[in-house]
This record gives structure tokens, C-alpha cells and sequence, in this order.
């Protein structure tokens, strides 16, 4: 998951995956022009979170209900 502390839509996705139990990484895009480089890279813009999955396809801002379902947790 690229997110940011400031980012409201980050922190709501990085609270369901901590709630599913499942194991990601978490690149911080605010520390690192790298991180911000890679995220925009996968999706094509700016906006954040981008959610890798391990099929390698992606969500931006994902609303909770579509996370969980792409996660496979109900």
C-alpha cells in the first residue's frame, strides 16, 4: 500500500487491511519522492491510496467494502 499519515482515505484503507490480518507492506509516498515516483508509476496519477494486490492489479481510494472484497475478507 503508498499512502500518507495526512491522507484520510490512507489511513481508513490501511485500518481495514490492519483489521483483516492479512500481511502488506506500507510505503509512506510523504517521506520518500521515490515512494510518491513508484505510486504514480503504477496508477498514472497523483491520488492516493494505491493498494497493490499480489494479482499485481490495483486500487486507487477504494471504498472499504470494494477493499474487503478484493482482499477476499467479508
Amino acid at each position: 500500500m503508498y499512502g500518507a499519515a495526512w491522507c484520510g482515505d490512507c489511513r481508513r484503507s490501511k485500518a481495514v487491511l490492519d483489521a483483516s490480518g492479512l500481511d502488506y507492506e506500507y510505503v509512506d509516498v510523504g517521506e520518500s519522492k521515490d515512494a510518491a515516483d513508484a505510486a504514480v508509476a503504477i496508477t498514472g496519477r497523483t491520488s492516493i491510496p494505491v493498494i497493490v494486490l499480489p494479482d499485481g492489479s490495483h486500487l486507487v481510494e477504494p471504498s472499504d467494502a470494494l477493499l474487503l472484497d478484493r482482499i477476499g475478507v467479508s
